[in-house]
């Protein structure tokens, strides 16, 4: 699997239809499947796994960071 640097967020968050938001803090990496799901690896090495059924994603960067990376 390749994995992209989220080193530069604090934070990121994702919504769900239902209303429902998964703030994941501290995010080092990021794996995008084929099927949209994202696995993303935290600071404290907690694996997430989020469906492709989210339909807002927000994040913060660290200071002195660009805002998008890729």
């Amino acid at each position: 699997m390749e994995f992209k640097s989220l080193e530069s967020e604090v934070y990121r968050s994702y919504e769900f239809p239902d209303g429902t938001i998964v703030t994941i803090n501290n995010p080092i990496t990021l794996n995008v499947s084929n099927s949209g799901g994202h696995r993303v690896l935290d600071g404290a090495g907690v694996s997430h796994y989020i469906p492709p059924k989210w339909i807002h994603l927000s994040w913060v960067v660290k200071e002195g960071c660009l805002p998008f990376t890729f």
